[in-house]
């Protein structure tokens, strides 16, 4: 008598079952370290740029007027990117408090929420 080749039903079950259990194991693990890994990125561009800001008032004597303006004169080489908002465009600009200096003395995250430490993304 020839016999059939393959897993049974109980096989397959037995293994999707290993398989949800590892999964549940690892998913609430893995979705944690992801949204560090954007905070973590948002507050490194967040401090560059604004080094960036800093170091072209210190050679110009103003503020640039824009985020592309610093790109164009070399000294970013991309717009920064907002990986919590998911964006580069979606910056709130902070002007002097004298407007003939420039437009950007600061930036903020447009993001909406809180980070792991409580605080909104808009105010760091």
């Amino acid at each position: 008598m020839k016999r059939n080749r393959g897993f049974t039903l109980i096989e397959l079950l037995v293994v999707l079952g290993i398989v949800a259990l590892l999964l549940t194991l690892a998913v609430p693990r893995f979705f944690p370290s992801v949204d560090k890994t954007k905070e973590t990125i948002l507050a490194e561009n967040l401090r560059t740029t604004r080094a960036v800001i800093d170091q072209f008032y210190a050679d110009t004597g103003r503020y640039p007027e824009s985020l592309e303006q610093l790109v164009e004169k070399k000294y970013l080489p991309r717009l920064p990117f907002d990986p919590v908002a998911d964006t580069d465009a979606g910056w709130v600009l902070v002007p002097p408090e004298d407007p003939t200096r420039g437009n950007v003395y600061d930036l903020h995250s447009s993001a909406e929420g809180k980070g792991r430490n409580g605080k909104p993304y808009s105010e760091w």
